[in-house]
């Protein structure tokens, strides 16, 4: 190769730092049960959503990752809910952060969890807020993910950062602020 050829080609750091890589969350979105057919464009959407949050600095944690969407019912929800948090109530969005038994797996290091949908819920909520199901699903999803990523929104302080980041990563999709209206996301 010739001096004036050898010139041309850019060090291999230089070309890692031209191109950024881009933030990934590898998603799995899984259809347990509940009619979901109302909603046109779903899993790009939800994919969008995810993709957004990880982009975001307050989604890091995300990025490389994996993660689980599963779009259920009312009924599923209210199982799991009874099961787990003790509520014999449906939801909008249960969210269940996986636990690796042995820490030096480490593929289990890049599976956050599973954030799990009800259908109905969803519906009737995007009803009375009146928002586009899809928007609302979108919301759900980033604020499932926030909780795989260990945000939480049981103090005030703790809530008000949750709802800033859900807030900017949304608005950023070309949503309205989910907090607008001022209701709960979970019961």
């Amino acid at each position: 190769m010739s001096p004036a050829a050898h010139k041309s080609l850019p060090p291999a750091e230089d070309a890692a730092a031209v191109e950024p890589e881009p933030a990934s969350l590898d998603l799995h979105v899984s259809h347990q049960n509940g009619d979901w057919s109302g909603i046109l464009g779903l899993e790009p959407a939800i994919r969008s959503a995810a993709a957004a949050l990880a982009r975001h600095p307050g989604g890091r944690g995300a990025r490389h990752r994996e993660a689980s969407i599963v779009l259920g019912s009312d009924d599923l929800l209210r199982r799991l809910n009874a099961t787990y948090r003790g509520k014999d109530a449906a939801t909008n969005v249960l969210s269940f952060p996986f636990r690796p038994r042995a820490t030096a797996d480490r593929e289990a290091d890049r599976y956050l969890g599973d954030v799990v949908l009800a259908a109905e819920t969803v519906a009737r909520e995007a009803t009375e807020r009146q928002l586009e199901p899809i928007e609302h699903v979108q919301h759900l999803v980033v604020h499932g993910l926030l909780h795989l990523l260990g945000y939480d929104h049981v103090t005030d302080p703790d809530a008000a950062e949750m709802q800033r980041l859900e807030t900017e990563i949304l608005t950023g999709l070309g949503r309205k602020d989910p907090y607008a209206l001022q209701l709960p996301v979970e019961p």
